[in-house]
């Protein structure tokens, strides 16, 4: 059968059994709907959790960006997994422990105020729509290339199955969809891994297989350093940012981890406190499997990428590249007419992403109106293709470069459908239930968490078919944005009774203005602009939340100490959220 063949058949066996959890597990009560009644097990939380946490950055786009920024692509490895035990040992228990359903919930009641219960829910909408935007434009790139289908449709397509398990569910029908797809995402991404892991070094488990050796004995990674060289990169095992901005970088995703809404959430769903800290652990578990693969991952990819291409006549090159250019997500400009495309290092376009005309060269190549012709390197590639297109490139089996499309299909759904659980709640539970609507009835405030779904998908739709970047850059600055905002609220809240109300609503808004800021100024090119030469402290967009974040801690601990003291009844509840009692019941409010 032919790959679009197999992958129709494995995308709708997935999308099916998708929908049958949701009509299965559908919820009958806003608990349901919020927390899936509180009473899924540690191990299928543990699994849900796993799904809801590796998007389709960690997914797609994280392997990717390592195979083009070599060991300077470590700080998502770093920062992403350091920020999941940050939370599972730091926070999860003793939030958990305070019984509320949502983050906006936990700060408003902690800090006594429906301000700062606003200030989150701005927050987290904000958090949470960043994020979701990364997710979306992993379906469009999905559906566009592997089911031929434009990438308007596919969104649409993508947006209608997270609308059914969403709407029906809740968190409760969210949950079990997500256990049967980190199934799906896991099992898509090592059987890849299996099969050129031992087509490239004889070696079939990956993690040895990166460190292992190729034909003629010289180890791989020695290989493709002298590739990059070859080529006028810097050597793939050797780093060009600067320590700083790699700490900065680790601490923005760490903390963002700990701060964001979607993934705290989780812990709530299950009996106990215990519960919580074993879901944790097993999540841990369950996340190591694809993140220790990652780097193999983009090491394969980046050696076969480099061998099938480079110094290679257009003529000769295999269908796979053809069939990627055609989705605009690689392309080759013959700069030197040659009719060979020379990949070598330097910005082959004259802009960030390319502009395509109707024309086709000379080759037969899709011509771009944006190349950049004082650069020598000829090909644009996109990083988010690498583990999409991996198994085509080194000639795997059609039914495994469907089951990619399946499981990449699968961990950018996981993820979309906690997010917009997060902006219903927020809307329905924090805005209206906690404050515009007091008296609301528990039937009516599931209607209105679920078209307040409906319209959260219609813009998170928008940000699929209009994407913004690199999947995992625009989930980056997510983390940068919950850093900024979330993390020193929680902690602080948790960790200091001294900390009130004036404290924590100063601290979330100057950090997440800051944060904006410079997202703005040097991603989007607003205010002014700026190149690298004009960062902050030499510090990237994507690690600028560091800094928003010690912002928003020194303005909280200042507001807080010249300012009145929290009630006594909400430092004895700082006071009893604390105490190691983990075995025992959490706290229902």
């Amino acid at each position: 059968m032919s790959v679009q063949t197999w992958t129709w058949l494995l995308v709708g066996i997935t999308f099916a059994l998708y929908f049958g959890i949701a009509i299965w597990a559908r919820a009958g009560s806003t608990k349901e709907f919020y927390v899936a009644g509180g009473g899924v097990s540690p191990l299928a939380n543990g699994m849900a959790t796993a799904a809801d946490w590796m998007s389709a950055a960690s997914f797609i786009s994280m392997a990717g960006i390592i195979s083009f920024a070599g060991y300077d692509g470590s700080v998502y490895l770093m920062g992403w997994t350091g920020g999941y035990v940050l939370l599972a040992l730091l926070l999860a228990p003793y939030l958990r422990k305070f019984g509320k359903f949502t983050v906006p919930d936990f700060i408003g009641d902690r800090y006594y105020s429906n301000t700062a219960r606003t200030v989150a829910v701005i927050c987290a909408l904000i958090v949470s729509f960043t994020y979701v935007a990364g997710q979306m434009r992993g379906v469009g790139i999905v559906f566009s290339q592997f089911l031929q289908v434009d990438i308007i449709y596919g969104v649409l397509i993508g947006m209608t199955v997270v609308l059914v398990f969403a709407l029906l569910g809740g968190m409760k029908g969210i949950t079990y969809t997500q256990v049967a797809q980190y199934c799906v995402l896991i099992f898509a991404f090592m059987v890849p891994a299996f099969f050129i892991s031992m087509q490239m070094t004889g070696n079939i488990i990956p993690q040895l297989g990166m460190g292992g050796t190729v034909e003629g004995g010289e180890f791989l990674l020695d290989k493709l350093d002298k590739l990059h060289v070859q080529l006028g990169f810097n050597e793939y095992t050797s780093g060009t940012k600067s320590t700083w901005d790699v700490f900065a970088i680790t601490l923005a995703l760490m903390t963002g981890t700990a701060g964001l809404p979607h993934v705290i959430v989780r812990f709530f769903t299950v009996p106990k406190v215990k519960d919580a800290r074993k879901s944790a652990g097993y999540a841990l578990l369950l996340i190591a499997i694809l993140y220790t693969t990652a780097p193999a991952i983009a090491v394969f990819s980046r050696t076969n990428l480099i061998e099938t291409v480079s110094e290679k006549e257009y003529s000769e090159i295999p269908v796979w590249f053809k069939n990627w250019e055609d989705t605009g997500l690689i392309s080759w400009t013959d700069k030197n007419g040659d009719g060979k495309i020379q990949y070598v290092a330097g910005n082959a376009l004259d802009g960030k992403k390319p502009v395509y005309t109707e024309a086709r060269g000379t080759y037969g190549e899709r011509m771009i109106a944006n190349a950049n012709f004082n650069a020598k390197n000829e090909l644009y590639v996109d990083r988010d293709i690498m583990v999409l297109a991996n198994p085509e490139i080194a000639q795997l089996p059609n039914w495994v470069i469907a089951l990619v499309a399946a499981g990449g299909l699968a961990a950018a759904l996981s993820t979309a459908a906690g997010l917009l659980l997060v902006i219903s709640t927020s809307v329905s539970h924090d805005l209206i239930k906690k404050q515009l609507k007091p008296d609301i009835s528990d039937k009516d405030e599931l209607t209105a968490a679920r078209i307040a779904i409906f319209v959260a998908i219609l813009i998170a739709g928008y940000f699929g078919i209009n994407p913004p970047g690199f999947v995992a850059a625009v989930v980056a600055l997510a983390f940068g944005l919950a850093a900024a905002s979330f993390f020193p609220a929680i902690v602080l809240g948790i960790f200091d009774k001294r900390m009130n109300k004036e404290g924590a609503i100063s601290g979330m808004v100057i950090g997440i203005v800051l944060m904006l800021f410079y997202m703005m100024k040097f991603k989007l090119d607003m205010f002014g602009g700026g190149t690298k030469e004009d960062w902050w402290f030499g510090t990237s967009p994507e690690g600028f939340g560091t800094i928003a974040m010690f912002v928003n801690v020194v303005i909280s601990l200042v507001v807080s100490r010249v300012t009145a003291a929290p009630p006594k009844d909400v430092q004895e509840i700082v006071e009893s959220i604390r105490i190691p009692s983990g075995a025992g019941e959490a706290v229902e409010h």
